[in-house]
């Protein structure tokens, strides 16, 4: 009689998998947990967070972009309940997790140079610059209501 593989819990019931892990970490029963799943469902999680800063920076560029130099007085107020709102969620995901204002700042040169590609698809007669013309310190990043400072643009 052939014998068939026993599909792990992880494949047929993630919920049932999470519950028995967590049963298994607070009895600290580390004979019991499944090591691999657990190590991938960490880094996913890890992976699942950069993904949205990167997200919330992108869509914040995006709209600090326009709210700068495009000439849509009719846009401004939309524009800045969406720059509210993005702000909003990225303090939300360094409030969990201050580390993250590194990655921000790593990946700012980068996410500026994808926000002003899709600027220019978007407004091509706009000039916008081509270097990364916000203050590089992501409390004023998250702050600063750019279009209002005289000494901007």
């Amino acid at each position: 009689m052939r014998s068939i593989p026993s599909t792990p819990l992880y494949e047929k019931d993630f919920a049932l998998w999470i519950e028995e892990t967590v049963a298994n970490l607070e009895a600290r029963d580390t004979s019991h947990l499944d090591w691999q799943h657990l190590i991938e469902e960490i880094e996913g999680l890890g992976k699942s967070q950069r993904k949205a800063v990167r997200s919330y920076l992108l869509r914040l560029l995006e709209h600090l972009l326009k709210r700068c130099y495009v000439n849509l007085p009719e846009c401004y107020r939309s524009w800045e309940i969406e720059i509210r709102n993005f702000r909003r969620e990225l303090k939300q995901e360094l409030k969990e997790s201050p580390s993250l204002n590194g990655f921000i700042l790593d990946i700012t040169d980068e996410s500026y140079e994808d926000a002003k590609q899709a600027m220019q698809e978007d407004y091509p007669t706009v000039t916008f610059p081509e270097r990364f013309p916000f203050p590089r310190e992501v409390e004023t990043l998250l702050t600063s209501k750019f279009w209002q400072d005289d000494n901007f643009s």
